[in-house]
């Protein structure tokens, strides 16, 4: 019995783009709902209908950016992938800062996006052991499968990235871990704007254990990061 299709939620007002990369889409066995606006996507979405998000960031009557937000308040964990024209690295840093997982510039590759759905969906399906750290005052747990990190018994509901570096460097505590070795690894390239997206992730992960003292991420300028796990 072959696995259900991944449900898609798929936002983009250009209308030929649109219909190419939903009809290529479905030819990769995706199940995709298309909406061209995102007051549309937003009346569309429900929690745990869909596997991933794609958007584009220019939008009629509610941008991307906004739609992401949303999406975010009561869906943390769905993978959020935005496809936009728009090429400025504040712009792609500042969907990163919404909560997104990638960006991805137009003109792109039907062959890179649908490679970046699937290495979402498997990581989302993948099995993954939880992981436990205790000292005398305080306790972490992550499990990496369900997208959540218990700090001090307070369950916070990671992004697939977020989890994903955050597995990475779980496995290697207390080793300097070079910058270029992450990115290669989680994003598999290390440009100057994958540098600047791991810097986010980075940080974001930086104030999820602000309350935990056993577990720091320290940054080595110029090299990469030690995850400090002291029990």
């Amino acid at each position: 019995m072959n696995p259900p299709k991944a449900h898609i939620l798929f936002v983009e007002d250009d209308v030929n783009l649109g219909f190419v990369t939903r009809d290529n889409l479905e030819m990769a066995q995706f199940a995709v709902t298309h909406c061209t606006t995102g007051t549309q996507a937003w009346h569309t979405f429900k929690p745990g209908k869909f596997d991933v998000c794609l958007l584009d960031v220019m939008l009629p009557q509610c941008d991307g950016f906004t739609l992401a937000r949303q999406i975010r308040t009561v869906d943390p964990e769905v993978p959020i992938l935005f496809l936009s024209a728009l090429s400025d690295k504040d712009d792609r840093l500042q969907g990163l800062r919404l909560g997104a997982d990638d960006y991805l510039t137009k003109p792109f590759s039907i062959e890179e996006l649908v490679l970046k759905i699937e290495v979402f969906l498997r990581r989302t399906r993948s099995n993954s052991k939880p992981i436990r750290v205790e000292n005398r005052s305080s306790v972490v747990a992550f499990d990496h499968q369900n997208l959540t990190l218990t700090v001090n018994h307070q369950p916070q509901l990671l992004t697939h990235r977020e989890a994903d570096v955050l597995a990475y460097l779980l496995d290697r505590p207390n080793t300097l871990i070079r910058r270029e070795e992450l990115l290669r690894a989680i994003w598999g390239d290390d440009d100057y704007f994958m540098g600047r997206s791991l810097d986010v992730f980075i940080s974001r992960l930086r104030k999820r254990f602000a309350d935990h003292p056993a577990v720091r991420i320290e940054n080595v300028h110029g090299v990469g990061f030690v995850f400090r796990q002291n029990a």
